[in-house]
């Protein structure tokens, strides 16, 4: 019997998870992928199966960086708009955002499809360079999930995930 193919999670299912972990209100919408550019200033998380193959790859800007890296650690909203100003997260703010990207693994996992998980040594904040071929699956057409996400009381970002190979 053959495995199923990892699924990309639906955007309520995105919505749910962030509203669980930051206790706000979270508003998700229909985004668009991103642009090279982008992802210059964007965080990346690599997801592997249990063989260590790259399956899988999920970012956010970096309003939406900032904005989930202090809601989820009680930083008021001048903490993350001094992020913004600074174009860079504060070491609190990203080491939050890691553990984002490493719940998240969870969207990706479904009975019977193989088993996800965060890469360890694979969370490129922004300003960090993600390796090529890892920028390359941020844009890739395929399976993907591109959305505009709004924490309440903070502000909007865009969220990615795609699976494409």
């Amino acid at each position: 019997m053959t495995q199923a193919t990892t699924q990309l999670p639906s955007p309520k299912d995105v919505r749910d998870m962030l509203e669980e972990l930051l206790g706000k209100d979270i508003t998700v919408g229909d985004g668009a992928p991103p642009s090279a550019a982008d992802l210059q200033k964007a965080t990346v998380a690599v997801y592997v199966d249990d063989g260590n193959k790259v399956s899988g790859v999920s970012g956010m800007d970096l309003p939406l960086s900032a904005w989930i890296g202090a809601a989820i650690g009680l930083i008021p909203k001048g903490g993350a708009e001094a992020c913004l100003e600074d174009k860079e997260l504060t070491k609190m703010v990203g080491e939050n955002v890691r553990e984002v990207c490493n719940i998240m693994a969870a969207l990706l996992n479904r009975e019977g499809t193989p088993h996800l998980r965060l890469e360890k040594e694979s969370v490129y904040l922004p300003g960090e360079q993600a390796p090529a071929d890892i920028q390359g699956r941020c844009v890739a057409l395929g399976a993907r999930l591109d959305l505009n996400v709004t924490v309440a009381g903070y502000g909007s970002g865009k969220l990615w995930v795609s699976l494409a190979g």
